[in-house]
Parts: C-alpha cells; sequence; structure tokens
C-alpha cells in the first residue's frame, strides 16, 4: 500500500474569503483530501503582521474555519486547525530564523514591495513571516504545497531552511514540492484583471466574497471589466474577459472552448448575465452551509480542538528531534 503524501497549507483570517481563495484554492483542497493526509490550518499568527482589532481577528478566524468545512473540507478527513493552538509554530520559526540569512529575508518579493511603499508599520515580523511559513510546512514533514505562482518564492526558502539544516544537524525535515495549479490559480481583480483578486482591495467591486449575497455577486459581476471588442474569447489582450471565463469554467466544469462556442456573436450582456447566475448557485451552498456553522460556533470549536490535538501530535515530534539535535536540554514534565 502506498504511503500517503502529506499536504500543508493555510490562509490569514484577515477579512472575509474570495471567490479567488475558493477557486485558487480551496476546491483544489477538497480534492486532495480524498488520497492525501492534509493539515490545513487558519493562520491567525501569520495576521498580526498587521494590526488587527482582536474580536475582528476573532470572528475573522471562526470564519475562514467555517468556509474551510463549508466549501467541502471533511474534518475527518483532513486536520482542521488554528495555528495560534499549536505553539511548536512559533518555536521552530525561533530556531529557523538563526538560520536564515538577512540577504534571503532582503530579497522576498512581498517584503521588498512594502518597504518601498514605505509603510509606517514596517515590522520585524513582516521580514521575517517567511520563515514562520517554513516552520508551519516543516513540522509537519510536509511532501507538497497547493500554492499560487506569487507563493512559489516562500516554498523555495522552506526548501533551502530543510536542507541547510539537514546538512548541519543530520537528516530531519522532509524538503516540501510547490504543487502549482496550472488553470485558474489566480483569479484576478474584477476592476483590474492584471492584479490578483484580493479581499484588501480598496474597491468592493473588484472582489466577491464567499458570503455575499446573490445580489451583490449578480451586479459585481455585471460592473466588471471588459473591453470594447465584444467578442466573448480566451486571450491575453482580453485579460477582462479571459479572467471571467477562467470562473465560469471552474465554477460550471465548462471547457473554455465550450464556453467561447455558447457565446459566439452573443455578446457581453448575456455573458455577464449567465455567469452571475453560475457564481450565484455555485457559491449558494458554501455560503448557507458557512452562515450555519457560524450560528453553531460549538461544532467549530470541536473541529479546531480536535485538529489542534492530532496536529499539536505530529509538531511536538518533529519539534523534539530539532531541539534534541540542536542540544537543547530535554525537558522532564
Amino acid at each position: 500500500m502506498t504511503e500517503k503524501k502529506i499536504i500543508f497549507s493555510g490562509i490569514q483570517p484577515s477579512g472575509a474569503l474570495t471567490l479567488g481563495n475558493y477557486l485558487g484554492a480551496l476546491k483544489n483542497w477538497v480534492n486532495l483530501q480524498e488520497e492525501n493526509d492534509c493539515y490545513f490550518c487558519v493562520v491567525d499568527q501569520h495576521a498580526i503582521t498587521v494590526p488587527q482589532e482582536a474580536k475582528n481577528l476573532r470572528k475573522n478566524t471562526l470564519e475562514v474555519l467555517a468556509l474551510y468545512i463549508a466549501c467541502g473540507i471533511d474534518p475527518e478527513k483532513s486536520s482542521l486547525f488554528i495555528q495560534s493552538h499549536v505553539s511548536a509554530h512559533a518555536e521552530l520559526s525561533w530556531v529557523l530564523n538563526t538560520m536564515t540569512y538577512m540577504g534571503q529575508l532582503n530579497r522576498m518579493t512581498q517584503y521588498k514591495e512594502k518597504s518601498e511603499k514605505s509603510e509606517a508599520n514596517l515590522n520585524a515580523g513582516l521580514f521575517t513571516y517567511p520563515v514562520l511559513m517554513a516552520a508551519d510546512i516543516l513540522l509537519y514533514q510536509t511532501d507538497a504545497v497547493p500554492v499560487g505562482d506569487d507563493q512559489k518564492q516562500h516554498i523555495e526558502l522552506a526548501r533551502d531552511l530543510a536542507e541547510r539544516f539537514n546538512s548541519r544537524y543530520s537528516e530531519t525535515f522532509k524538503v516540501p514540492e510547490p504543487m502549482i495549479s496550472k488553470f485558474g490559480s489566480r483569479i484576478m481583480s474584477l476592476q483590474e484583471p492584471t492584479k490578483k483578486m484580493s479581499k484588501s482591495d480598496s474597491d468592493a467591486n473588484a472582489f466577491i466574497l464567499l458570503l455575499d449575497d446573490a445580489d451583490t455577486i449578480k451586479r459585481k459581476i455585471k460592473r466588471a471589466v471588459t473591453d470594447s471588442i465584444g467578442v466573448v474569447s480566451y486571450n491575453d489582450e482580453q485579460l477582462g474577459v479571459k479572467n471571467l471565463m477562467t470562473i465560469y469554467s471552474k465554477l460550471s466544469g465548462e471547457s473554455i472552448e465550450s464556453i467561447q462556442n455558447k457565446y459566439e456573436g452573443k455578446g457581453y450582456g448575456v455573458f455577464k448575465e449567465d455567469l452571475a447566475e453560475v457564481v450565484a448557485e455555485g457559491l449558494r451552498p458554501v455560503r448557507e452551509k458557512a452562515e450555519y456553522l457560524l450560528k453553531n460556533k460549538d461544532q467549530l470549536e470541536l473541529v479546531y480542538t480536535k485538529g489542534a490535538e492530532k496536529a499539536e501530535k505530529v509538531a511536538r515530534k518533529t519539534l523534539r528531534k530539532v531541539y534534541k539535535k540542536i542540544g537543547f536540554i530535554e525537558r522532564k514534565y
């Protein structure tokens, strides 16, 4: 019997999740859990690199967990937990910080972008959070991490750190591989199709939230940027239309070719109307299930408690090995 691969991934609870999170990550996670040992985490420690209001962070954390389940991630098949409930994440992160070169962190694209903007809150956490991300991954002896193209650099750092530790102290960590979905891994902004869809966008029409109602979804699709060509075609000269076709295909299961043929000569009005229906209906069961769970928080508590118990056992085993190899005296309590 083939041993199951270990998969790890997580999303920050820095606001409600978007259609981009669903199509680019969560739908893929649902498929992965069938044949792998999956750890899906709500990475609340990553969220505090930006100032958070405590009650909002608590609300958003439970909302993300509810949406994981509503999107089809089964707590009986996958370990669902909250990052701060497993202290080994922060503990391993400190050890890895002492092995990470400043130059590596300086080259991280997201930090470079933020420092160039001279953000007022340019804190040490923003600089070192890729090390915490590496700790998240390496703790579980992860084989593969489902990520978008924009996160590939972070997986490279995790690989470097695993290899550096293994070389210095002997074989300890598995070296993880990035798992990048080819089609639709990046859903773009509905208003600026050269930018990734983001819940932090200042224009609320640029993204669709998984908890948006049908009327809101239809309004946002109607306002989505297209072009003056007027032909439903999948190409890089029509980025707005290409993005909308990707969304249609990922939600309906229809091929791009089939969608192109269906709307030949029909223009954008009809296409957008149908797409709005596809999105509203596709997200309706997700929204309804999440709303139910958020009204029954005791069910969420059972999930994150059980998930953290399993994650804690695996993470602690890895951390004990690390502590022994670097020379820390084993604690006896």
